[in-house]
């Protein structure tokens, strides 16, 4: 089988990448960024000191700042309304997911047109929008580096995953030193996404080898620092690992896609507003654990990339000893279940044949080494609601 790879055309990595967003510019022939951000980073300064150094190199910038959490269909629009009132020849995504994946689809409807829902999976968009440069301040999402968006249909509540090439960023500037001043759950919602990120890949049937080896580098990174960025924010070389360890799941599930995981997550953020990362969290030990009799083997490679289990540990003792380290790691990290959460459970339970519906819809459990059936997704839902 070939695997189909797709890659940024640019990378730059490490301690100030974010500096040399001009000089990238440049390389790529362009000028005139609409730059996409969120309130936060508006706020905190760091998009002026963008923009100063762009009006510096010559560059003619505009910052839209008014992305909001989870995007939606509205504020996609919103953007798109202020890319449009200008002249602007390529959509910067400087944040966390949300303004990456505002800028992405900004970016291709900019030239493309109609509706957000026109492009949801399974349609593919491989045909270019605006070249989009992404800058991640957030070490979880791999958004600089797939070919992924997702946008929420406020009308129906559903998380809608949008496919193809031209999500994909021709640049990516990933600088850990964005990171260091993340809020404590923030660190381990998006930290918990990018290890989620890196076993999905690892275990999808569209896993290949060029995906496993930046699967399994990446748990090696994201494992052993998680608790070290959680207790300590400013650990400088924790920091450094995640933000690589979580561009380099971001390339693995971008080539080998997600699974069931994420399939079951979207709904949750949907319907109930819950912050991805955290979704991904709640349901990480129930579904490793209800899909590794599938996939023994490979489960326990992640255990062992994980330096959770030995080389000489059987594969059996080392997806037990792997379950237990994500529910461990939920438990260490203050990971609320969808009921300590507060989420109505009378509404839960009425929406779960929906939630099973849109998680089947999107495609992503097909890639689970264990298919579930939506019955099996419902059962999965009340597991986790029990804790």
């Amino acid at each position: 089988m070939v695997a189909s790879i797709a890659l940024p055309r640019l990378m730059r990595v490490g301690a100030g990448a974010s500096r040399l967003l001009p000089e990238v510019l440049g390389q790529l022939g362009l000028s005139r960024p609409f730059v996409v951000t969120d309130p936060y980073l508006a706020g905190s300064g760091r998009t002026d000191t963008l923009l100063e150094r762009l009006t510096k190199a010559g560059a003619r910038a505009t910052i839209f700042s008014e992305t909001v959490p989870d995007p939606t269909v509205a504020s996609v629009e919103a953007a798109l309304a202020a890319l449009r009132a200008g002249d602007f020849d390529c959509v910067v995504g400087f944040g966390g997911g949300s303004p990456m994946d505002t800028a992405k689809a900004v970016a291709v409807l900019a030239r493309h047109g109609g509706h957000m829902r026109d492009y949801k999976a399974p349609r593919q968009q491989d045909e270019p929008g605006l070249p989009i440069v992404a800058i991640p301040t957030t070490a979880g999402t791999g958004s600089e580096a797939t070919r992924f968006t997702i946008v929420t249909d406020e009308a129906s509540d559903e998380k809608m995953l949008c496919i193809g090439l031209a999500y994909l960023p021709v640049a990516a500037l990933v600088d850990y030193e964005l990171t260091l001043t993340k809020p404590k759950r923030l660190t381990a919602d998006t930290g918990i996404d990018a290890l989620t990120h890196a076993i999905e890949a690892y275990v999808s049937r569209k896993s290949n080898l060029f995906s496993d080896g930046l699967a399994l580098q990446a748990m090696g990174l994201i494992a052993p620092n998680l608790r070290r960025v959680w207790t300590d924010p400013g650990d400088r070389a924790a920091r450094e690992s995640m933000m690589l360890g979580a561009t380099q799941a971001g390339i693995a599930f971008s080539n080998a896609s997600v699974a069931l995981v994420h399939g079951m997550s979207r709904p949750i953020g949907a319907h109930f507003h819950v912050a991805h990362g955290l979704s991904n969290a709640m349901l990480l030990p129930a579904v490793t654990a209800f899909s590794a009799p599938a996939a023994i083997d490979r489960y326990a490679a992640c255990a062992r990339a994980m330096k959770i289990a030995g080389p000489d540990t059987d594969d059996r003792s080392a997806v037990s000893a792997l379950v237990a380290e994500l529910e461990a790691l939920n438990d260490d990290l203050d990971v609320p279940g969808p009921q300590e959460y507060g989420i109505d459970p009378a509404r839960w339970e009425a929406l779960l044949p929906t939630m099973a519906a849109q998680a089947l819809a999107s495609g992503s459990p097909a890639n689970n080494p264990v298919e579930p059936s939506a019955d099996e997704i419902v059962a999965l839902y009340r597991r986790v609601w029990a804790g």
